[in-house]
């Protein structure tokens, strides 16, 4: 099992780690920093770098059998046993942090002011959409929430993580708000992200520590994909 180092640190750039398995498309590492991509957020990109100088081009990652996959560029694999030096792609890595601590802001702001569930969402470095059971969207409204959103930004929020035992965390009054409860009965701990004072729930990501990190948010699009379900599309500056 691969020990997830960005579970509790999502800062960390360069880890050190050992290949335990090879396959078709890459290595298993007993630990990474890696984020493998879920609830929307794509994988990592970056290096591994091995004693001897050499250099793996870590393209993404995927889950299979059970384990964590760094798909490599290229036929070459470190051996089993191997020692490996991780980079992340750090721009790209705080670029996706900053985009879904964004839409938790939304998600946050929605939530609250209007009590709108999410349908959907995806995200790509620097943009994301998300999708409401809202009735009507008009632009009136997209404005209104944009100005809300912005607020959060400035107010400068602390963005704290904890891995709580399922029982606690189920404790925890709308700690699911997604209209479909995505966890499934296996998962014994759940990962908690809370933007102090705004938006509490269960979460997989990386994330920055506090909201003025985010940069301004804009609403570049919106529009009805159904009767209740209405897209809102965000997109950051990037610095």
């Amino acid at each position: 099992m691969t020990e997830l180092l960005y579970m509790t640190d999502s800062y960390l750039r360069e880890f050190d780690a050992t290949v335990t398995a090879t396959h078709p498309e890459g290595v298993v590492l007993d630990r990474t920093a890696f984020y493998p991509g879920g609830g929307g957020q794509p994988p990592d990109t970056g290096l591994l770098r091995a004693p001897d100088g050499t250099t793996y081009r870590v393209t993404g990652l995927k889950r299979a059998g059970g384990q964590i996959v760094h798909l490599l560029e290229g036929e070459a694999r470190p051996a089993v046993g191997t020692p490996v030096h991780g980079l992340l792609d750090w721009d790209r890595r705080y670029l996706l942090m900053r985009t879904h601590t964004a839409m938790h802001i939304l998600c946050g702001v929605v939530w609250r002011d209007y009590g709108a569930q999410v349908t959907g969402g995806n995200m790509q470095p620097g943009r994301g959409r998300m999708d409401f059971e809202f009735e009507r969207m008009q632009k009136e409204l997209v404005q209104e929430i944009e100005e809300k959103i912005n607020a959060e930004v400035e107010a400068a929020r602390p963005v704290r993580v904890r891995i709580l035992p399922r029982e606690e965390a189920f404790q925890i009054p709308d700690l699911i708000r997604t209209k479909i409860n995505l966890l499934p009965p296996h998962i014994q701990e759940v990962r908690v992200v809370e933007i102090v004072g705004l938006d509490l729930q269960a979460d997989g990501g990386t994330h920055v520590a506090n909201t003025r990190e985010v940069g301004r948010i804009r609403i570049v699009d919106y529009k009805s994909k159904g009767r209740i379900n209405k897209r809102l599309v965000v997109a950051l500056d990037e610095e």
